[in-house]
């Protein structure tokens, strides 16, 4: 019976690997980049990936071989106990220590243009996260943030022109929310009393979704927004109809 339970722990890493192989085939992959920093990103996630699934299958597998060499069912010998080694501490210590610090100073190229390096450049709107929508206001001709002339667009209805660096400044109203845009690689964090820029360049027009990453509430399912990106020609024309309408109904 110990034997039909330790091949059963076998079919942990082999079913898990299968599943991240088949994957792709079915869609359940990463979704589709559209961002300019998006392949530092994904390949940040997929080298993390790989290695910590490289040490999975050899733990697993090692794992697997003791529970069958060592099956108390099948096994005669006595017990033996060891008081371990002090030299495979000091392997098993460094050897993470060495990998984690790799891996920061590997990913910092990817961190700084996604989360430090700001551009230098007057915000392009202004998104505020509530319970349960994403209210975003654009600047107006003083490309001012907050002035009167800021062109309040309808709820979760993001617009931005392809292939131009924009820079949006992310608030709460209420709780933590995430700003999620999938396929521009964009996560972060809506913080109460905080304003946090966020930033990044769509290279290829459509729709694409908004999402709220974070738990806020009972109507968390439902805070989904769309982002469209469009020629600046189009961006320019909707946003002058946004301006009129808004005009009209004071």
């Amino acid at each position: 019976m110990n034997r039909f339970w330790t091949i059963t722990f076998l079919l942990v890493p082999i079913l898990g690997v299968a599943t991240f192989l088949i994957a792709p085939v079915y869609d359940h992959s990463l979704p589709e980049d559209y961002s300019e920093n998006g392949e530092k990103i994904d390949g940040l996630y997929y080298f993390i990936l790989y290695l910590t699934g490289a040490v999975f299958i050899v733990t697993e597998a090692v794992l697997f071989w003791f529970m069958w060499k060592y099956d108390a069912a099948a096994n005669d010998e006595p017990t033996k106990f060891t008081h371990g080694s002090h030299n495979l501490e000091i392997v098993w210590t460094i050897v993470p220590a060495a990998t984690l610090l790799f891996i920061a100073l590997y990913q910092m190229n990817a961190w700084a243009e996604a989360k430090i390096d700001k551009p230098d450049m007057a915000p392009t709107c202004k998104v505020v996260a509530r319970q349960f929508e994403w209210r975003i206001q654009y600047t107006g001709p003083d490309n001012q943030l907050d002035t009167p002339d800021d062109i309040y667009v309808p709820p979760n209805d993001l617009r931005v022109p392809v292939n131009e660096q924009i820079l949006i400044h992310l608030e709460s109203d209420d709780v933590l929310h995430s700003f999620f845009l999938p396929n521009f690689r964009v996560k972060q964090d809506a913080v109460p009393g905080s304003m946090i820029p966020v930033w990044f360049r769509a290279t290829e027009e459509g729709e694409f979704d908004l999402v709220c990453a974070e738990l806020c509430g009972w109507g968390h399912y439902k805070m989904k927004g769309r982002l469209t990106v469009q020629s600046r020609e189009e961006f320019d024309a909707w946003l002058q109809r946004q301006a009129e309408e808004q005009m009209r109904d004071q």
